[in-house]
């Protein structure tokens, strides 16, 4: 990114309106994405368990940061291991994300329906995901069905791993996967948001 673009974007004036802030950060973001100077486009989103992030790339949905992770330090992750041309905005993928969101919270949506970037993942991990994105809304799975469904069924603890650092949570739903014994497990954004991300599918699925 051009340095005056950069250091446009980057601070804000000592005074004046907001809305005139607004209306000059818009204007500069709509620039450098004109002029292809921004990688990765990012936006926070309220959902009814605290706040999302919700980011994009040139191919899709790159990452979902839930209400536990520091923004800070997912866009620095982002920014290390992509791209540091990042900047808040409403691509269309992010637009289509956030309304599929609000649906699959109110129970009205049961299948995802955007484009994702894998680019986070790779490998064995890759393939325990996209196992993870078929487990139909409602149903669950294990964490050893998913290493077998992967093609190791002995690398259970590398599944587990695999579920553990996944960049799109909710639309890769590994809160449908659960321990060989049915209790709840691990997950990022903590055991009552699992729990209830599965009680809202068992009652809205048996509708």
């Amino acid at each position: 990114m051009n340095s005056e673009l950069e250091s446009r974007l980057a601070g804000r004036p000592a005074s004046g309106d907001n809305g005139a802030w607004a209306r000059l950060r818009e204007s500069l973001l709509e620039r450098a994405e004109a002029e292809a100077l921004i990688d990765l486009v990012y936006e926070r989103h309220d959902s009814p368990f605290g706040t999302l992030l919700v980011v994009a790339g040139d191919e899709g949905i790159v990452r979902i940061g839930l209400h536990t992770e520091d923004e800070e330090g997912v866009l620095e992750d982002l920014a290390r291991r992509i791209s540091p041309r990042i900047g808040r905005g409403n691509r269309q993928p992010i637009t289509a994300t956030r309304s599929q969101l609000d649906l699959y919270f109110a129970g009205d949506l049961r299948h995802f329906d955007v484009p994702l970037d894998w680019r986070l993942t790779r490998g064995f991990r890759r393939e325990v995901l996209r196992e993870t994105a078929a487990i139909p809304y409602g149903s669950t799975a294990s964490y050893a069905q998913l290493a077998e469904r992967a093609g190791s069924p002995r690398a259970v603890r590398a599944a587990g791993s695999a579920l553990a650092t996944n960049p799109l949570p909710i639309i890769v739903p590994c809160h449908r996967v659960l321990r060989s014994d049915g209790s709840v497990g691990s997950y990022a954004g903590g055991s009552p948001m699992k729990e209830a991300l599965l009680k809202l599918e068992r009652e809205k699925g048996a509708d």
